[in-house]
């Protein structure tokens, strides 16, 4: 049995963890700890949890961490995890982390999307990029993953083919993206009320938001050049959910070929288990996904360009599913465990 912590449990993404490794057969949860002003059961934080898990939520103590766990999962807000993932890698604990603190590679990039310098360049090196569908052979034997951001799990998923390939143009990408509330966080801020996002809708952050260099950076190695998008999120009156709309055009090397898009989707994603490609002339939406690890993806195809659409449970397939899935493969269990 392998011993689980979560460090941020409190989250969102940390009390859907906690679920999903609750129902885990190879896993026992040994560490819960979050910013908290006194030390309470998890169960009288959320009532659910009552009768299934006794343990205490208190302020995390990397000794107690290093003394009860053996993969840690950091649930926490940006720019915290690199104060932390150090410490524990010291002692050979294996570490997930949530955040985007060792998503971009190159520590200026960091800088100038969360406005902070990074304090763990070391790990950051070695730091590998938890996306299953491309990069499981190197996650298996990782101690330090990156789990990847919600917008780009959507957007790199629905892309890879194409840009692997190099049959459209990469200058042409366009990313209409929409997303539940629950992407935010759980935070106070007035902008996530009720009253202020129920019956509205609105861009935000329009080509400069923090998970526009992920895809860039995760597009630019598969293409084995440069790539920058166009990217622009949407804040949905929902809880939960992302829904990508892409627009690309095409190459003149795609055109003579004439492929076949949908078979070329389906090879690209036939081992994966967790990507489903909708039958021609049919988009995804999100009560196809909500509640599930699963990627689902459209493709439309016009004189000269594609449309893609592809969705997620920005909670799940976006954050805490895909962390499971990443654990999985890290300790070889069957990579749906826990998560069908």
């Amino acid at each position: 049995m392998i011993r689980a912590g979560i460090v941020g449990v409190t989250g969102y993404a940390g009390e859907i963890l906690l679920e999903l490794l609750l129902g885990h057969r190879g896993v026992i949860v040994t560490h819960l700890s979050a910013k908290v002003d006194a030390p309470q059961e998890i169960s009288e934080i959320f009532p659910k949890f009552k009768n299934r898990i006794d343990l205490i939520c208190d302020q995390p103590d990397l000794e107690v961490i290093k003394k009860n766990c053996d993969l840690v999962f950091l649930a926490l807000p940006h720019t915290v995890s690199q104060n932390i993932a150090p410490a524990l890698l010291k002692t050979g604990k294996r570490v997930i982390d949530l955040s985007a603190d060792y998503r971009l590679k190159d520590p200026k990039v960091y800088q100038d999307f969360y406005r902070t310098k990074h304090k763990d360049k070391a790990n950051l090196k070695t730091a590998v990029y938890g996306l299953p569908e491309l990069c499981r052979n190197n996650i298996k034997d990782a101690l330090l993953v990156a789990n990847p951001g919600c917008y780009p799990t959507a957007a790199v998923l629905a892309l890879a083919p194409l840009v692997a390939l190099g049959i459209i143009d990469p200058d042409s990408i366009i990313i209409d993206a929409k997303s539940g509330v629950t992407g935010a966080g759980r935070k106070v801020a007035e902008g996530l009320l009720f009253s202020e996002i129920n019956e509205d809708f609105k861009a935000y952050k329009v080509n400069i938001h923090q998970h526009m260099p992920e895809i860039n950076q995760t597009l630019s190695k598969l293409a084995t050049k440069k790539i920058k998008v166009t990217f622009v999120p949407h804040l949905l009156p929902l809880s939960r959910g992302i829904l990508e709309t892409i627009y690309v055009k095409k190459t003149k090397l795609h055109k003579s070929r004439r492929a076949d898009l949908l078979g070329l989707y389906k090879k690209f994603y036939k081992k994966e288990p967790f990507v489903r490609i909708k039958a021609k002339g049919h988009n995804p939406r999100l009560k196809d996904v909500v509640g599930t690890n699963y990627c689902d993806i459209g493709i439309q195809e016009f004189s000269d360009r594609l449309i893609i659409v592809a969705v997620i449970d920005n909670l799940l397939k976006g954050a805490s599913g895909q962390a499971v899935q990443n654990m999985n493969i890290m300790y070889n269990f069957c990579e749906k465990t826990g998560l069908v």
